[in-house]
């Protein structure tokens, strides 16, 4: 049975795709099946695998209004090792055609039941706004990991998501939970980036992963070149933060 996990935060620019990708591949590289879900309209985490969204006869968007199903859509992430949902931008006009759809919240939930034997893990990308396809990605998940920068706002923003995934448990999907809170573009010359990091673990404990993310030009550089950092530069410090990071999270589902 895989375990379906959403990469979340209600705040844009904060490492969610970098995320997604580099776990994703670091889980592959760990000998995991791993399917990647893009979730979001601007496609980066399909280019970020290798995969050309402006060729793409088929995408999650077609899954999530019923004309395909997730086998039928998947890509496979050649350089990555594991296998990608694509989106592109058709996906926008999702958000439009759902509300007619009974049971709107949960397609994404349905259609990837049907592949549920096929992976260990699935990642799902989702986009940094609170609409249905965000929706669609938390009641499908059993868990919800939230990458976070160090800052003042970033704060500000993780109760706002917090408010949210309690709502969707109580609502829509009472397995839902917060796996952890991970920390990305970490700078440790910062004295802020410090205090919040302490703040974190005061706060939330041992939902805070222990693998931290530096800021990395390395991966910073890689989605350019359609590669994940992991790949791109294995020595790099980026990707062995997540290469420790995949390792944890299958640790941490002796925990789930």
């Amino acid at each position: 049975m895989a375990k379906i996990f959403a990469i979340a935060n209600q705040k844009g620019g904060v490492g969610k795709t970098t995320t997604s990708v580099n776990l994703a591949a670091a889980l592959a590289r760990l000998g995991k099946r791993v399917l990647l879900v893009d979730l979001d309209p601007q496609g980066n985490a399909t280019m970020g695998s290798g995969i050309d969204k402006r060729t793409l006869e088929r995408t999650v968007y077609q899954v999530l209004i019923g004309l395909s199903d997730v086998t039928e859509a998947s890509v496979r992430s050649e350089v990555g090792g594991y296998d990608v949902l694509p989106a592109n931008r058709e996906l926008a006009g999702a958000e439009i055609e759902l509300v007619d759809f009974d049971e709107r919240e949960t397609r994404l939930k349905e259609a990837l039941a049907a592949v549920d034997d096929q992976y260990d893990f699935v990642l799902i990308d989702a986009p940094p706004a609170l609409s249905l396809l965000t929706l669609n990605g938390l009641c499908a998940a059993h868990g919800v990991v939230i990458p976070m920068q160090c800052e003042y706002y970033a704060l500000e923003g993780l109760s706002d998501l917090v408010a949210t995934i309690k709502k969707v448990h109580a609502n829509l999907n009472t397995n839902l939970k917060v796996i952890g809170l991970l920390r990305v573009m970490f700078d440790p010359r910062m004295t802020l980036s410090q205090q919040v990091s302490t703040q974190l673990e005061r706060h939330f404990g041992d939902k805070v992963f222990r693998s931290v993310i530096p800021r990395n030009v390395r991966l910073a550089e890689a989605p350019s070149h359609g590669i994940p950092g992991v790949v791109f530069d294995p020595s790099s410090k980026g990707a062995k933060a997540y290469i420790d990071f995949g390792a944890e999270m299958i640790e941490r589902l002796d925990t789930l």
